[in-house]
């Protein structure tokens, strides 16, 4: 699978708006990676209070974006999901910030299976902003259906 539009990204992903951080998917190898693209405008809802005198993207989007990318990864090599599984983050290792997200930044997404077993993923993840890395950390992620008690 390479690219998808907005389309089919919201086919792989529960978030809808405001919350959907994935604008674009640039190419995308089923169980091993994903570059995706997240545009960042001054239009994001949370601007306005983070901050209203200097926007900054808060870096807990920044990883919720990566995580969304390694959801439609880890989806594309299987069933997309339907109204009744969930992707939950269990765990964020490593994570750093190199400098702040801002308006008119362009977010390549990129993420990287390290490992997956027993139903949870661990990924190599990092944002860049004009080759630059922005943020990186090491997410953990799994899939539960809601009626197994997930």
């Amino acid at each position: 699978m390479n690219q998808m539009d907005i389309k089919q990204i919201l086919a792989y992903l529960p978030h809808r708006y405001p919350f959907v951080l994935v604008d674009r998917v640039l190419s995308c190898e089923p169980g091993k990676s994903i570059r995706a693209l997240k545009n960042v405008t001054i239009n994001e809802p949370f601007f306005p209070g983070h901050f209203p005198h200097h926007p900054v993207m808060p870096g807990v989007l920044i990883l919720e974006a990566l995580a969304q990318a390694t959801a439609i990864m880890a989806f594309s090599s299987s069933e997309k999901p339907d109204t009744n599984t969930v992707y939950y983050f269990v765990g964020i290792d490593g994570a750093r910030f190199k400098r702040p997200v801002v308006p008119g930044d362009q977010l390549v997404l990129a993420c990287e299976v390290i490992r997956q077993s027993r139903g949870i993923g661990k990924f190599a993840a990092k944002a860049l902003v004009d080759d630059q890395v922005v943020a990186e950390a090491e997410l953990m992620c799994t899939v539960r259906r809601l009626d197994e008690g997930g």
